[in-house]
């Protein structure tokens, strides 16, 4: 059975999906906090946020698929890493863009809007983790 080795790359695209996903299981902004009324929050499951999450699903995917099979798998190079960062990137800045004009600034406090920097230090570690994969050596 073909195993590809599961290296340092593929070991920090999984931990970083897997922190990435969690930021969006977090708050991506908080308003109310201080009026009296309860809090009102939101998370990446709004608008183009969902595709940061389907993005980490897809590299866990991803790292895991070599595993499925016998022979190596051709998804399983540095571009397919790199299209899925991209959706993350542009689904994040989407949501971000979206958010400024909706809600005042002080809703994105690390306080009231830890999701969206734990997000961000995820998407920061995918975009290492997809860089060493592009610098690994092809497998024939």
């Amino acid at each position: 059975m073909h195993r590809r080795p599961f290296g340092r790359s593929r070991r920090l695209a999984a931990a970083f999906a897997i922190i990435t996903a969690f930021g969006c299981l977090l708050p991506w902004w908080t308003v109310g906090d201080q009026t009296g009324l309860p809090p009102m929050t939101g998370n990446a499951f709004e608008a183009s946020g969902i595709l940061v999450f389907v993005a980490a699903l897809a590299t866990i995917a991803l790292v895991t698929l070599p595993f499925a099979t016998e022979r190596p798998v051709a998804a399983d190079r540095w571009t397919s890493y790199l299209v899925v960062l991209g959706l993350a990137a542009v689904g994040f800045a989407l949501r971000l863009v979206g958010l400024l004009g909706e809600l005042p600034i002080v809703s994105f406090r690390p306080d009231h809007a830890p999701g969206l920097y734990v997000v961000l230090i995820g998407l920061a570690g995918l975009a290492r983790a997809t860089l060493e994969v592009y610098e690994e050596p092809e497998v024939r």
